[in-house]
């Protein structure tokens, strides 16, 4: 109980995440929204299970492999941050009835492959598994049941918040996929996501 509330209140504090989640939902989607949460989701449990494993602890203990992967990480931040500042250069028109549901699914395939991507490439999602979960563990609980235990709630907390947020902006994407508003949520999301990649870069 204690693990969970501490977990709910990282889930719900506005980070990397969030800011993906919000962006995919509102200039994508309800659908690619989700399949950005599924993304997060699964990086989130793989960090988890690698923490579990002890695989985390090897990456900490390797400052070159730590590095090789923030700076990967960094890198891919900051070209998904251009690469989105450079579409919002031009407003997207509108998509025909007859290839929404193929436009619908190749978003929601990027969206996921995002959202997966950002949290596999930032290895303080491990630091944080491994530095965390051990206080929590009950004693005379094995290891490694125990902390996938505690990572699939911290998980399900978080698919739960963020999905929350999907359904949120689905309500308001009306307005928010209005030209200018949209061209305005691209600008800030590049940015956001430039600045996220050169934190992941100076930090240690």
């Amino acid at each position: 109980m204690a693990f969970a509330v501490f977990a709910a209140v990282v889930a719900v504090t506005p980070g990397l995440d969030t800011m993906l989640v919000l962006r995919t939902a509102a200039v994508s989607g309800r659908r690619p929204g989700l399949a950005a949460v599924a993304g997060v989701a699964l990086g989130c449990l793989v960090w988890a299970g690698a923490s579990a494993l002890g695989v985390t602890a090897v990456l900490t203990a390797s400052q070159l492999a730590y590095d090789v992967l923030r700076v990967a990480g960094a890198v891919y931040l900051c070209w998904l941050g251009a690469r989105t500042l450079w579409r919002a250069r031009k407003p997207s028109g509108p998509v025909p009835d007859a290839d929404i549901s193929t436009v619908d699914q190749r978003r929601g395939v990027a969206a996921f492959r995002t959202g997966l991507t950002t949290n596999l490439l930032n290895p303080k999602v491990g630091v944080f598994y491994l530095s965390v979960m051990p206080q929590f563990l009950p004693s005379g609980l094995a290891p490694l049941p125990g902390s996938l235990a505690l990572g699939a709630i911290h998980v399900a907390e978080g698919v739960i918040w963020l999905s929350l947020l999907v359904v949120a902006v689905g309500r308001a994407r009306g307005w928010l996929t209005r030209p200018p508003i949209k061209r305005r949520l691209e600008q800030i999301s590049g940015a956001v996501f430039i600045a996220f990649g050169l934190r992941l870069a100076v930090e240690r």
